[in-house]
């Protein structure tokens, strides 16, 4: 036999030990995986697809309105007064002082062109006191609006 032909023979047989290795693994890891662990790595499998179901459209706006509104969001992010978590989604609280009507209309508007998979409510509620943006989709949209508003974890 030649040399070549041992080597050769040689890789094949530790690629096959490698591959035999990496199977008794991961059967292995799925024999361990508590209940709790399982449920834990579906959850996560589901956050990724729900993410990866959920993006926003960049190219939707043009740079003048991208920069606007990237402003705004700015604003409604530092201006909200409190963040109601609600069954299908979120409600954001504004006085009307720090956040026009009209603002929050451009913000809705745009935000619309590029996440068309949202659903927007604009409420003025308590006599003109309490401005409100409610967002809520599909299921699995709380989890990309906690992450896409900065939302803090309770």
């Amino acid at each position: 036999m030649t040399v070549q032909g041992d080597r050769n023979r040689r890789k094949r047989k530790q690629r096959a030990a490698v591959a035999g290795l990496a199977a008794l693994l991961a059967s292995a890891a799925l024999v361990q995986a508590s209940p709790q662990e399982t449920k834990t790595k579906e959850k996560e499998k589901q956050v990724l697809t729900t993410q990866n179901k959920f993006y926003c459209k960049i190219k939707a706006l043009n740079p003048a309105e991208r920069e606007r509104h990237r402003q705004l969001t700015d604003k409604l992010v530092t201006a909200r007064r409190e963040i109601v978590e609600t069954e299908k989604g979120y409600e954001f609280q504004f006085s009307p002082s720090n956040v026009s009507i009209g603002e929050l209309a451009d913000w809705v508007a745009a935000e619309g062109k590029c996440c068309p998979f949202f659903d927007f409510h604009i409420d003025l509620e308590r006599e003109g006191s309490l401005l409100c943006l409610r967002l809520t989709g599909e299921e699995g949209i709380k989890p990309f609006i906690r992450s896409e508003f900065q939302i803090p974890s309770k």
